[in-house]
C-alpha cells in the first residue's frame, strides 16, 4: 500500500486521537484528590503542581492538530468529571469520556495516568488505529497517517536511543544501591516484563510525545498477555513505582513484529522543560515534527506564563474545537 492508498484508507476507516486531561486548578477536583491522598500537593515529582496544573495546553494542542493533522477523524478527551470551559462540545468530532466509562469501579477514584492509560482501548467508538497524547504535546508541522503507521497498518514506535540503559540502571540499583526514580522504575519494569515473555530487552526510552497504537493489540496485551500484571496495578490509585508504563504496549508491538522501530532526535521529537529558557532556543532552531511543553516540580508560575505566551504566539488561530 503506497502513501496515497494509505491516506485514502485513513479517510475511510479513520484514525482517532485520545487525550488525557485534568484541570488541577479546579478546587472540587483538588479537594477530591487531597481527601483521597490524605494530603495536599507537595513538591514531589509525583504530586507537584506541575503534574496537574492546567495552562490551556490542550486548547493549543488541538489548534496544532487542526493546523497540521486535519485528517484525524475523532478526538476523545478522557477526564475525571471535568470539561474544559472553552471546549465546544457540540462539535461532532470531539467527545469527552469520563473515567467511569472505561475503568472498573474498584480502580476509582484514580489519580494515576499510568493506570488510566491501560484502559484507553475501552473508549466506546474508538478507531482500531489511534493516537494518544498528553495535553502538553503538539504537532509542529504537517503530518500524514504515514507518519504514525506503516503501510501494513502497524504503529511506528518512536523511541530515544539509550543503548546502555540496562547496564546503567543495573549499576545504580544493584551496585550503588540507589533506587530509580518513579518514572524510570516504571519503564524498567515494562522492559523486564517484555524480556521475560519475549526474550528481548528494549533499552530505548519513550520519546514523550504522540504515540500510535492498535486498539486490538492494546486489548490483547491488557486482557491476555499481561493480564495478571495489569490486574496487580489496579490498586494503584495514585502513581507508584510498580506501575507498568504504557511503553510496554510499544515494546510488545516491536517484539511481535507488529510495530516498526524509529529512533528520534530533537530534530523530530523534542521535550521542552518549560523552566529551561535554552530549550525554547533549541525548539526554534530544530523545528521538530513534535514537541512537548513539560511542566514539572522545577517550574514556577512565571515559567507557566512564558509557556502559554509561546503557545499563543505559535498557534494563534482559534480552532473549530473552541467555543
Amino acid at each position: 500500500m503506497n502513501q496515497n492508498e494509505m491516506e485514502m484508507d485513513d479517510k475511510r476507516n479513520g484514525i482517532d486521537l485520545v487525550y488525557l486531561w485534568v484541570d488541577g486548578n479546579d478546587p472540587v477536583w483538588r479537594a477530591k484528590r487531597n481527601a483521597f491522598m490524605g494530603k495536599a500537593q507537595d513538591d514531589s515529582p509525583e504530586n507537584c503542581k506541575g503534574r496537574t496544573a492546567d495552562n490551556d495546553e490542550l486548547k493549543y494542542s488541538l489548534r496544532s492538530v487542526e493546523a497540521y493533522a486535519p485528517w484525524i477523524r475523532n478526538v476523545f478527551i478522557v477526564t475525571d468529571g471535568q470539561v474544559p470551559g472553552w471546549l465546544d462540545t457540540s462539535n461532532p468530532r470531539v467527545r469527552v469520556v469520563d473515567l467511569t466509562e472505561i475503568m472498573p469501579p474498584h480502580c476509582l477514584p484514580c489519580f494515576n495516568s499510568s493506570l488510566i492509560e491501560k484502559f484507553l482501548y475501552r473508549i466506546p467508538g474508538l478507531a482500531e488505529q489511534f493516537l494518544y497524547a498528553n495535553d502538553d504535546m503538539f504537532i509542529n508541522r504537517a503530518v500524514t497517517a504515514a507518519d504514525f503507521f506503516t503501510p501494513e497498518g502497524f504503529p511506528l514506535v518512536r523511541l530515544t536511543r539509550k543503548p546502555f540503559r540496562k547496564l546503567r540502571w543495573f549499576w545504580r540499583e544493584r551496585i550503588r544501591r540507589k533506587p530509580l526514580k518513579n518514572y524510570s522504575a516504571t519503564i524498567a519494569l515494562a522492559s523486564r516484563l517484555v524480556e521475560g515473555k519475549y526474550g528481548i530487552y528494549y533499552t530505548g526510552m519513550p520519546h514523550h510525545n504522540i504515540d500510535s497504537y492498535l486498539k486490538s493489540d492494546c486489548r490483547r496485551v491488557a486482557e491476555e498477555v499481561l493480564r495478571d500484571e495489569f490486574l496487580s496495578n489496579h490498586k494503584n490509585h495514585t502513581r507508584s513505582g510498580d506501575d507498568i508504563q504504557r511503553i510496554v504496549f510499544s515494546y510488545i508491538a516491536l517484539a511481535e513484529k507488529r510495530g516498526r522501530l524509529r529512533y528520534v532526535t530533537d530534530k523530530e521529537s523534542m521535550h521542552v522543560g518549560i523552566h529551561k529558557k535554552r530549550h525554547y532556543e533549541r525548539l526554534e532552531r530544530n523545528r521538530p515534527m513534535f514537541f512537548c511543553m513539560n511542566d514539572s516540580e522545577y517550574a514556577t508560575d512565571e515559567d507557566r506564563l512564558r509557556s502559554k505566551a509561546y503557545l499563543e504566539k505559535r498557534f494563534p488561530e482559534k480552532s473549530s474545537f473552541e467555543k
